[in-house]
């Protein structure tokens, strides 16, 4: 049996909020081994979650936050797997929009961690993009999922409803920034980076703003 990875699938759908709809591409991260994983991020396709978990046991399906991209098709993977969806309570404002019939089945706290095949993931509440937006480090895995929080480049965006720039500064800087260097970011959408190449950015972002 092989160890603990973590595996990487791309759903697109849309993504609605303030009364705009666009297109986009979701990174789904599978993390766990050949027994049983942490998903996070439910995006827009259940079938293809499913497929790509195969037979294994899903632990949780772990949402960075509840803009619906993100959770359209968390409960139709939990029913199909039994899991649990877990959210920040901060967040219930958004995912009410979304699926008013479904509550999540238990709450992220700052510092909680999860347990999947023996390694630790450390739930870090990062606010700003979205009031209950979190990262996950698995620092035995160098990796931190950042949802929409940070990218590579910069930021999540701050620009809609439920969103703060400072906000988003004061967690990138608080939460992710004091990770080990060459912790690599997993993000929400598009390609990876590390903390190490997104630190010396700061400054930077203040001054564009948003």
């Amino acid at each position: 049996m092989s160890g603990v990875r973590v595996e990487h699938l791309v759903t697109s759908g849309t993504f609605s909020l303030d009364g705009g709809t666009w297109d986009v591409d979701n990174n789904v991260w599978i993390v766990g081994d050949d027994r049983e994983v942490l998903v996070i991020d439910a995006a827009h396709d259940a079938d293809a979650i499913a497929a790509a978990v195969g037979d294994r046991t899903v632990l949780a399906v772990v949402c960075t936050h509840a803009h619906d991209d993100h959770v359209n098709a968390a409960p139709a993977l939990a029913d199909r797997t039994g899991a649990p969806i877990l959210l920040h309570p901060d967040d219930r404002v958004l995912w009410d929009r979304t699926h008013p019939d479904r509550k999540p089945d238990g709450d992220l706290a700052d510092g909680q961690v999860l347990t999947v095949a023996g390694t630790a993931l450390t739930v870090l509440h990062t606010p700003g993009h979205a009031p209950g937006a979190v990262c996950l480090h698995a620092p035995d895995l160098g990796v931190v999922f950042t949802g929409d929080t940070l990218f590579q480049g910069g930021p999540g965006a701050t620009g809609r409803s439920f969103s703060d720039f400072p906000t988003i500064v004061d967690s990138i800087r608080d939460k992710l920034l004091a990770l080990p260097p060459r912790t690599v970011v997993r993000t929400g959408h598009g390609d990876s980076s590390t903390i190490g190449d997104e630190a010396p950015h700061l400054d930077e972002w203040i001054a564009r703003g948003h």
